[in-house]
């Protein structure tokens, strides 16, 4: 001990004989004072001695301006959080000791702007470990913060901040809009923060992904609440792309409201002001459901066109299109698309034959009764082909070939139309045309 002491006195000595250190005027009117406890706990807490150290501290804390040492505010913080650890059993003094040190956080911020971001960044950790059931506090504080730092927020925080917000809410002191509106912002600044790395930007989406699950676990969002709200914010800004944006990933992730007029306009809009295949996809998908089949169609023409979808996929749209509009009696155009699929896609050849011979088996055309049962050689025709581009389907295409191969006309039928088997013949019927072969039941 004897050691240590000489050696603070000499640092103290040091520093105090040094008129340059005065003539910055750092260390404030009481310079000597301050050289002197700054240079008593800095001993100390190089030594780990924080019992020792933090009186003297609190010493130089209380006399020296902030300009004298940034490390007395940034080792200050660390005795707190020591202090604060030995208290959990005095509330009323920790929460004085978490005052304390939220405080140097935002004085460090304020004399140091360099390294204000971090200054700050630090206080919102400290504030999300320490003022845990102080709602109020922790809300306050995360949004000064975030209003302060912007995409240079910890990542973390704005979950920090979100889970806050709920809390309030929830507590009855925040209202369903702010909630809202803190989650849209969290989320537009998650998506804009820079990522050194791939795990960096898979890190900050799986906090937006969690972001997203208390947003849509804490029911602050109701579909009726949201439909209220941002239904006259879209009616002012009918082509305000944010405004679209934001009303559809919120209600996106309330259960049960993509079903509603107002979701099926925003989407709308951002396709037609950022137009992409996945949009158009989404709102194929979304007037598929409402039964405005022609209107799916067209958004599904689109999705399949735009530049920005790969063959694959468009394949995939394309199969997906053909049984939309074979199952909303569209069987032409269902027709159109599958044959399209059977052509530029191996791997779905096999189904698109296979959707074509229903096509054909459930198409009524014809006014004599052979016209009336051609449709089945056709039929049978597609299945043979469908099993042998994809052997799983052999099962299904022979069952249906038996079905179809009932309504094969007689040979004594064929006859009268001057049709003998294996005799080649075109089917023209509801606009799709196919050569197939004559066959008759014995």
């Amino acid at each position: 001990m004897r050691k240590l002491t000489l050696a603070i006195a000499t640092l103290a000595a040091a520093l105090i004989g040094s008129s340059d250190v005065f003539a910055q005027g750092k260390f404030g009117p009481d310079s000597a004072e301050c050289v002197k406890y700054l240079s008593y706990y800095k001993e100390y807490y190089k030594q780990k001695a924080y019992e020792e150290a933090t009186p003297n501290w609190r010493k130089a804390y209380e006399i020296c301006p902030a300009t004298a040492s940034q490390n007395m505010l940034i080792e200050g913080a660390v005795l707190m959080r020591q202090l604060i650890a030995k208290n959990q059993n005095n509330p009323e003094y920790k929460n004085a000791l978490v005052d304390t040190l939220l405080t140097l956080h935002d004085t460090r911020a304020q004399y140091y702007p360099k390294y204000a971001v971090t200054a700050r960044n630090n206080k919102g950790i400290d504030l999300a470990n320490y003022a845990r059931n102080d709602f109020q506090k922790q809300f306050d504080g995360f949004e000064g913060i975030i209003e302060s730092n912007k995409e240079e927020t910890r990542p973390n925080i704005l979950l920090f901040d979100m889970q806050a917000a709920i809390n309030l809410y929830q507590a009855g002191s925040l209202d369903a809009e702010k909630v809202i509106a803190t989650y849209q912002r969290n989320a537009e600044l998650l998506d804009d923060m820079p990522a050194e790395d791939d795990a960096e930007k898979e890190q900050n989406q799986n906090i937006k992904n969690d972001m997203g699950s208390l947003f849509a676990a804490s029911k602050v969002a109701s579909c009726d609440n949201l439909i209220q709200l941002f239904t006259p914010r879209f009616e002012a800004n009918p082509n305000d792309l944010e405004v679209a944006t934001n009303i559809v990933q919120t209600m996106a992730l309330t259960e049960g409201c993509t079903d509603n007029d107002l979701y099926l306009n925003a989407v709308t809009t951002m396709n037609d002001l950022d137009p992409s295949a996945t949009s158009a996809y989404y709102l194929f998908k979304l007037h598929g459901d409402r039964g405005n089949t022609e209107e799916a169609i067209r958004y599904m023409e689109s999705a399949i066109a735009a530049e920005d979808s790969d063959a694959a996929t468009d394949a995939e749209w394309e199969y997906e299109l053909a049984v939309f509009c074979y199952m909303n009696g569209q069987n032409a155009r269902a027709f159109e698309a599958a044959t399209i699929v059977a052509e530029t896609s191996e791997e779905l050849k096999g189904k698109a034959l296979f959707l074509i011979g229903n096509i054909w088996g459930s198409s009524v055309c014809g006014t004599n009764e052979i016209e009336k049962r051609a449709p089945y050689w056709v039929a049978c025709d597609y299945m043979n082909r469908a099993k042998q581009a994809d052997p799983s389907l052999e099962e299904e295409a022979n069952n249906y070939i038996r079905q179809y191969s009932v309504y094969f006309p007689e040979a004594a039928e064929a006859f009268m139309y001057d049709l003998t088997d294996g005799q080649s013949y075109t089917v023209i019927c509801n606009g799709m045309r196919a050569t197939t072969t004559v066959r008759t039941t014995k």
